[in-house]
């Protein structure tokens, strides 16, 4: 009897020890907060989350959320948030020149060719009067963006640049996007550099069309990129090496279930409720039908892209000194995650 006292308090200390084990693993768990503006775009990023992806890396995540990336920029330089996702803007790159270490590890959205999630919206009344038939008619017109020094800004110049004009030849209107439509409807705007879901929402409420995507004149635009703190990618490198490699998982299910620019393929009703339930698009129909972002399978960004905006950042003055792309862009993350998972399949 003493003998099977003996066993069960031994099977008990054993139990113990293995509960501790497992709470100690727990607790062993690697924080990264992770910034995020809670777009469709922060979908390698949900995903990586809701699939277990970070957990299967040991890491915990916890989103911090933000109106515009341009807002992640001093949180991320001052160490306080470790990653993020948002635009190469004029105030990373003069953020960098000033001695803020952040860094461009992989990409998070382009425009595919054929499959802009980003538009040229033009108010329904004047291409309806005829009054604008191509972007070379928007001379003299009002154009909203986001913001100077930002990859929108570029891409308008791209645009004036594709029928012979310049910058300076429309007039800027600075908005967020989800003020896109109001201002269409009151006239306070002819024209817009919008993405999605505010493309659709405008198409929806007949206030102007979708006059041409962003891709067709700057095809594979890089329009947003994940960042680190030098904190991050300098003290902590095998935690951001793990981080990528999740990401980079999330992103190769994402796009699988991507087909024609929608969320149309296998997977897709995963990937629909995964973006419902963290993003601010709450409408599963809207999920369906809008035109999503392009992420590369392999995480690889466009480094011509980034070259090219930050030349007319420089070109606009919103950009000061001699930084340059380089000194930003860090692959050895991505290359780091690839050794261990592949390129992707073709």
């Amino acid at each position: 009897m003493r003998k099977s006292h003996a066993l069960g308090a031994m099977t008990g200390a054993a139990l113990l020890a293995a509960s501790m084990g497992s709470m100690a693993g727990a607790l062993a768990a690697d924080k990264v907060s992770i910034a995020v503006v809670n777009a469709s775009s922060d979908a390698g990023l949900f995903v990586a989350d809701a699939k277990g992806y970070f957990k299967q890396e040991g890491i915990e995540a916890s989103f911090v959320s933000f109106d515009t990336g341009a807002k992640m920029v001093a949180p991320l330089g001052a160490g306080q948030l470790d990653a993020g996702g948002g635009a190469a803007s004029a105030g990373l790159y003069n953020a960098v020149g000033r001695g803020i270490r952040i860094k461009i590890v992989a990409d998070k959205a382009h425009n595919v060719k054929g499959a802009g999630f980003q538009a040229i919206m033009v108010r329904k009344d004047l291409v309806d009067s005829g009054k604008v038939k191509t972007l070379a008619d928007l001379k003299g017109m009002k154009v909203a963006i986001t913001g100077a020094g930002g990859s929108d800004a570029s891409v308008l110049n791209e645009a004036m640049k594709s029928v012979g004009l310049g910058y300076s030849d429309v007039e800027k209107v600075y908005l967020g996007f989800p003020q896109h439509a109001v201002a269409f409807q009151n006239g306070a705007i002819d024209a817009s550099i919008s993405t999605e879901p505010t493309v659709s929402r405008i198409v929806e409420l007949g206030a102007a069309v979708r006059f041409t995507g962003n891709d067709a004149f700057y095809p594979n635009a890089q329009t947003a990129t994940i960042l680190f703190s030098g904190d991050f990618a300098e003290k902590r490198p095998d935690v951001a090496k793990r981080f990528m490699k999740a990401y980079i998982r999330a992103v190769r299910d994402f796009n699988a279930a991507v087909v024609d620019g929608r969320l149309t393929g296998p997977g897709a009703d995963e990937m629909v409720a995964i973006l419902a339930k963290y993003s601010v698009i709450k409408d599963p129909k809207t999920l369906r039908t809008m035109i999503v972002h392009g992420t590369h399978q392999d995480g690889k960004l466009n480094v011509d892209s980034l070259r090219k905006d930050l030349a007319f950042f420089k070109e606009t003055g919103d950009v000061k000194g001699d930084v340059s792309v380089e000194q930003v862009v860090d692959s050895s993350f991505v290359d780091a995650a690839l050794k261990e998972l592949g390129p992707a399949k073709k």
